[in-house]
């Protein structure tokens, strides 16, 4: 479904966040870093990542020169599939974020990370956001299920279903993998924007187990190291299909039940190390 054509209702609460971004301010080092980063990836990349990944790179004319310029991009990606980048502060609420891809807006933190930190940063930049997770937005499978988990999720009633909701996110948007040809290929933002994860997904180290809603569901993570489980989807519609069965037990009240022990631990959407920053707006009860 392109719905490119159809105005979004950003809810207000989440407009107090969005910002300008000013592409002329960037500095030299901010251009280097985005090159470098831009370069190492890619060289790597055009290997492990997906198609989808591949394609939607081109489509929406990211390049090594220069850190992108949303408007620029958007341009490019809304004809595709209605999906927009948009430029925001920092991290938003959870709800807030679920709504915002239900309109098929995707926040996108515009900083880039500094030289010395290269390889870590304790909070998304636009290297991450953008290099990570917008290409696949071209995708018209993936962007339709990211727009339907969106309106699903921003519907959560309880920590518990959000919970439930943040496991789905995280093994298929953000670290999930997907098999082309027989072969095991990325396409989730943290191993597209990552060279330590994304190696170690396709090593011997990470245990990669076929894609089932029920596994997901019940299978806890930690952000604070590399992954030791992931779950290989065979197409994107698998993940559409999901996220259909989500809205089917939540409507019935049974997708809290479904993940099992840990009900009461702290959901985190964030990438800080909390041994040095312990709170954050991202955890939840």
């Amino acid at each position: 479904m392109n719905t490119a054509t159809q105005p979004a209702t950003i809810p207000a609460p989440a407009q107090q966040f969005f910002i300008e971004q000013r592409p002329a301010e960037y500095t030299k080092e901010n251009q280097a870093v985005w090159q470098l980063l831009f370069d190492r990836r890619m060289k790597h990349l055009e290997n492990v990542g997906s198609s989808a990944f591949l394609r939607g790179i081109k489509a929406i004319g990211l390049e090594k020169s220069a850190v992108p310029d949303l408007k620029l991009m958007n341009s490019r990606l809304e004809p595709i599939t209605g999906w927009r980048a948009v430029a925001v502060s920092g991290f938003l609420e959870p709800t807030l974020f679920f709504q915002c891809l239900a309109e098929r807006r995707f926040p996108t933190t515009v900083i880039v990370r500094p030289m010395e930190q290269l390889d870590y940063l304790p909070e998304p930049d636009i290297f991450h956001d953008v290099f990570g997770h917008v290409p696949m937005h071209a995708d018209p499978v993936f962007a339709d299920f990211l727009q339907r988990f969106g309106a699903i999720a921003a519907t959560a009633k309880t920590p518990a279903e959000v919970r439930m909701l943040t496991r789905l996110f995280w093994f298929t948007v953000e670290f999930g993998l997907i098999r082309e040809n027989g072969e095991t290929k990325v396409h989730g933002s943290g191993l597209i924007s990552s060279m330590a994860d994304c190696m170690n997904a396709l090593s011997a180290k990470c245990e990669r187990r076929p894609f089932s809603l029920e596994a997901v569901l019940q299978q806890e993570f930690e952000i604070d190291h590399l992954q030791p489980v992931l779950f290989v989807i065979d197409s994107h519609q698998q993940l559409f299909d999901a996220v259909e069965q989500v809205r089917e037990r939540m409507a019935l009240g049974l997708l809290a039940a479904a993940g099992g022990g840990g009900a009461g631990a702290a959901v985190r959407l964030c990438a800080h190390d909390h041994k040095q920053v312990p709170q954050c707006q991202q955890d939840l009860p």
